[in-house]
């Protein structure tokens, strides 16, 4: 039996072999990112932040833990279920379109580890930004911290196996219409599956376009979780500040 699926991110990130796949990432990296970005930011004790596309909630909770008000929203039910376990007063999930806004406003939007450029439609892309900035008072700060697509590209892994907790996955990625691809396929408990993830190979130059577009101005932009200088040949991150 092969299960397959259509619109990627509705379905892979619901399943549970996604978290299995991604389940060594580093918490140590992703903490020092929010207490380097928060400071920088220079956000308000006890202030407001929208994790966009916060997945099970990891920066979120970790948001929520050094002080601030976290509110964490995702297409996922799955992983919004999982997320709503850690709730409290000052922390909140909800299953929410980032292509639309929150019915509220915040010191800051957060949208991270390359949770952007999904959708095939660059309009929705745009509706994101135009989202993301509705969704900011007047004092707050937007942040999309996106892969560097051009260094990406050019160091990209063709092929390469993981096996983690008894599953092995097959991973390949490649460059199509524009897109980021990675296939991943593996069997599990004798079915075999394929999952594809695919991310618009977005630039600088792309990201500028539609902040224009949307009425928004880029105030700074990184090129790592240390908050370095961005450079397009050398930089692994694409870490975009604006309002």
């Amino acid at each position: 039996m092969s299960i397959d699926t259509t619109t990627w991110f509705t379905s892979w990130f619901d399943t549970p072999f996604y978290h299995i796949l991604y389940k060594n990432r580093d918490d140590t990296e992703a903490h020092t990112f929010m207490d380097t970005l928060t400071h920088y930011l220079n956000i308000p004790e006890c202030g407001t932040i929208l994790d966009l596309a916060c997945g099970k909630g990891r920066h979120a909770r970790y948001l929520n833990k050094i002080g601030y008000d976290v509110t964490g929203v995702d297409l996922s039910e799955n992983s919004i279920a999982f997320a709503k376990q850690f709730e409290n007063h000052s922390l909140h999930f909800e299953v929410h379109n980032m292509c639309q806004p929150y019915n509220k406003q915040f010191d800051a939007v957060f949208n991270l580890f390359t949770s952007f450029g999904y959708f095939d439609n660059d309009e929705d892309n745009l509706k994101t930004i135009k989202a993301i900035k509705a969704n900011l008072n007047a004092f707050g700060f937007g942040v999309i911290d996106f892969m560097n697509s051009e260094f990406v590209i050019d160091n990209l892994v063709a092929a390469e196996t993981k096996t983690v907790d008894g599953i092995t996955f097959n991973l390949k990625r490649f460059v199509e219409d524009g897109h980021i691809v990675k296939d991943i396929s593996f069997t599990a408990n004798t079915i075999a599956y394929h999952f594809q993830e695919r991310v618009k190979a977005l630039t600088l130059k792309d990201f500028q376009v539609m902040f224009e577009a949307a009425d928004v101005h880029l105030l700074d932009v990184f090129g790592d979780y240390k908050l370095r200088k961005f450079n397009a040949k050398t930089s692994e991150r694409l870490v975009m500040i604006f309002k």
